[in-house]
């Protein structure tokens, strides 16, 4: 075996890497004729750093000591044929790239070596040298673009890793600042209530929460706790609207022996049980005028009498209430105290409803799914577009806990698909959006062409209006910046239109 070739300063035909100075390009030529290896020696030489090598035995040793980028092995040699030295070849070095030398056509030979050898080209005897030389070029081209490639999706590999560690810390941070106790959102909105719930939840203010069924009143109510310095005391929750009137001061204030039929003992209220705790008090405008008064007099004396009994005992409690009811019409009509509700809302906190906070839906959703993988021991990793846009189009009468049922619903149904389909959702949520498209068609103009351009200039409006900018549209409408400006380009919608409002 021997080795030639000294480096040279000039190139051909780009056959080189654009450095010079760079080493170049080591070839093994792998033949058991000497005639061979020496013709293939002196052609590719003044370029090359070219190996020869007269048994396949003899190829393997300088594989595994050479940095080889191009292998050129006769197909047919004693001992270790050319298919089987380039299958061994390609455990010792996975990114040369193989030619082979043959002088008659072995159909079976040739479909091995297609097959195991991966072979790029092959050389027929004798041959030309230029043309050699062009396959050889095109063989190492082939090469560095492959090396290239490797070390890109390496550095993508790093890159993505370093960017999931980055997203694992940013996600903690955004945790802590957005949710407080399964309470999330990113919207304006919420920022806004999370910000209440951080300066409120230090003091012992009374907070009336408002806010629909299904928005979280009772997640806020158990933030304002353990983020104030009631933490680490008692947190009790009453719904005032599940209980008549009797059971109700029972509950909450205790009673006597004998206080009512069925009062065999004597018993605690949530008051006394929740001394220097938080009593949230759900559902507060459900509560009767008898009540409305007895709970008022605990707001202002700080001292609660049991049912049945003559004492009184002083409680420091903390005082949450929510309702999903407008207390100032309940007030104005009559039907609930005026004193008690200014008593109740020295501060109030006013949960949005999920149709005005939309952009908080796939975080929700997905923190929903993940819930419900962990329950159902899936391994669901997310939503299809089109399930995301039914989901975003909802109205979401019955809010956050509507959403919660759905997804737990879908899961449920999705087996073991890797990411929940549109068909998945409930019929009136599937159907929803196909509905308002369907209303679109303005007049008798039925030509469906134009019905859709009407339906992308109304969403595309709408997302730019909403968003205040074009990224930000392009992401809610699921489609990259460039495609909405275009889209935006053939609609001939201006600046103007999106601030007009047409």
């Amino acid at each position: 075996m021997s080795t030639s070739g000294e480096d040279s300063q000039s190139s051909i035909e780009g056959a080189r890497r654009p450095d010079a100075s760079a080493p170049r390009y080591a070839v093994l030529v792998v033949d058991d004729e000497a005639g061979i290896r020496e013709s293939l020696q002196l052609t590719l030489e003044e370029d090359y750093r070219v190996f020869t090598a007269a048994t396949g035995a003899e190829g393997l040793e300088v594989l595994e000591r050479e940095d080889i980028a191009l292998i050129i092995a006769d197909q047919v040699m004693p001992g270790m044929t050319g298919v089987e030295f380039l299958e061994r070849a390609i455990e010792l070095n996975p990114n040369a790239v193989r030619m082979m030398l043959t002088g008659y056509a072995d159909i079976g030979s040739l479909v091995r070596a297609i097959n195991s050898g991966r072979i790029y080209r092959y050389i027929p005897k004798p041959w030309e040298p230029a043309e050699l030389r062009l396959n050889v070029k095109r063989a190492l081209e082939t090469f560095e673009l492959t090396r290239q490639n490797t070390q890109l999706a390496a550095a993508l590999a790093e890159a993505n890793e370093r960017l999931r560690k980055e997203n694992v810390y940013l996600r903690r941070q955004v945790e802590r600042r957005y949710s407080f106790d399964n309470l999330l959102g990113e919207s304006n909105a919420m920022q806004q209530v999370f910000e209440l719930i951080e300066k409120v939840g230090e003091t012992d203010t009374t907070v009336l929460i408002t806010g629909e069924t299904g928005t979280g009143k009772d997640l806020v109510a158990r933030a304002l706790h353990y983020t104030g310095p009631r933490a680490k005391e008692r947190f009790l929750a009453q719904n005032c609207g599940a209980l008549p009137e009797t059971l109700l001061e029972s509950e909450l204030f205790g009673h006597k022996r004998g206080a009512f039929t069925g009062a065999h003992a004597d018993k605690k209220g949530l008051f006394e049980v929740c001394d220097g705790g938080t009593i949230f008090l759900d559902e507060v405008g459900e509560m009767t005028p008898g009540m409305q008064v007895r709970l008022l007099r605990v707001l202002q004396d700080a001292e609660i009498r049991p049912l049945g009994s003559a004492e009184t005992h002083r409680v420091d409690v903390r005082i949450i209430a929510a309702t999903n009811r407008d207390l100032r019409t309940e007030v104005a009509e009559g039907r609930f105290r005026e004193d008690l509700y200014y008593r109740l809302r020295v501060v109030e906190i006013a949960i949005p409803p999920l149709r005005e906070r939309r952009d908080d839906i796939p975080l929700l959703a997905q923190h929903f799914l993940d819930a419900a993988n962990e329950r159902m021991s899936r391994s669901i990793r997310g939503f299809t577009q089109a399930a995301m846009e039914r989901l975003m189009a909802h109205e979401w009468s019955g809010n956050v806990r509507e959403l919660e049922n759905e997804i737990e619903r879908a899961v449920a149904l999705a087996g073991e698909s890797e990411t929940i389909p549109a068909d998945m959702l409930s019929d009136h949520i599937r159907g929803e959006t196909a509905a308002q498209a369907a209303a679109l068609p303005s007049g008798e103009d039925w030509d469906m062409n134009r019905a859709v351009d009407q339906l992308k200039r109304r969403m595309i409006l709408v997302s730019l209006r909403e968003t205040g900018s074009k990224s930000q549209a392009a992401q809610r409408l699921g489609i990259p910046r460039q495609s909405l400006q275009k889209m935006m380009k053939r609609l001939q919608l201006t600046d103007a239109d999106v601030e007009s409002g047409s």
